[in-house]
């Protein structure tokens, strides 16, 4: 009998720590520029601005997508927009407060739905779309799992963000934006990494294999061995 190989990692399969902090470094730009500058939101802006066209040369340099690149350049733009406009330096921390909230409802939703968002991205990581779907444990295990990316990293940035936007503390969310993107990330990995194989069966292959799909294919094998001429009951051949 063959071991099964050790199990990988959600971490493993996700990856992501890069961009992640990357994410983090505009903000910090942003609070330092407005501090220097004696609370300025325009000088905050350029900081901001300035960081994230460097961090987007340097990781198209890299090879990384330039749509992604210019996404998150976009996103910063909009958000150093927002604060010029509104006059409100913590304005500029009103996009990531909302999105955190879409993605809060987002991933509920799909979990009531029995969509989890945790199998979509995983499935298509490992280029089986939705597949995981016809497996009833994988399906139960990225539910399960799911519920820990709305509360652990949505709903706690929520919780934090909300907070310290409402009460202006400018400062206070460039740190929580910081503190909030990578180490978050990792925990939250983690955890739902660690509920997604509690809650499949010991026996489980595996993230990579559907379950339906292996006894199908093991159960053909197990007929072709049994039967490998294709003869029927009695003996002779199935026309």
């Amino acid at each position: 009998m063959t071991s099964r190989p050790p199990r990988e990692s959600l971490a493993q399969i996700l990856g992501g720590r890069r961009g992640a902090l990357d994410a983090s470094i505009p903000p910090a730009a942003f609070v330092v520029g407005w501090l220097i500058a004696g609370q300025s939101i325009a000088w905050g802006a350029g900081a901001a601005i300035g960081v994230a066209v460097l961090l987007g040369a340097y990781r198209v340099a890299r090879g990384d997508k330039a749509r992604a690149v210019v996404v998150s350049l976009a996103a910063v733009i909009a958000a150093a927009l927002i604060a010029l406009h509104t006059g409100r330096a913590e304005d500029f921390f009103l996009i990531q407060l909302l999105s955190n909230v879409a993605s809060a409802l987002l991933w509920a939703a799909s979990i009531v739905i029995r969509w989890p968002l945790l199998g979509v991205v995983v499935g298509l990581v490992l280029g089986q779309k939705t597949r995981w779907r016809r497996d009833p444990a994988l399906l139960r295990a990225y539910s399960r799992a799911s519920w820990v990316w709305v509360f652990l990293q949505y709903a706690l940035r929520v919780t934090v963000y909300g907070s310290l936007w409402w009460s202006g503390q400018v400062v206070a969310l460039g740190i929580a934006r910081t503190v909030l993107s990578w180490p978050l990330v990792a925990v939250t990995v983690a955890v739902s990494g660690w509920v997604l194989y509690r809650t499949l069966p010991p026996e489980h292959p595996g993230l990579r294999v559907v379950e339906d799909e292996a006894v199908e294919s093991g159960g053909d094998a197990d007929a072709a061995g049994k039967n490998p001429s294709g003869s029927g009951a009695d003996g002779l051949p199935r026309t």
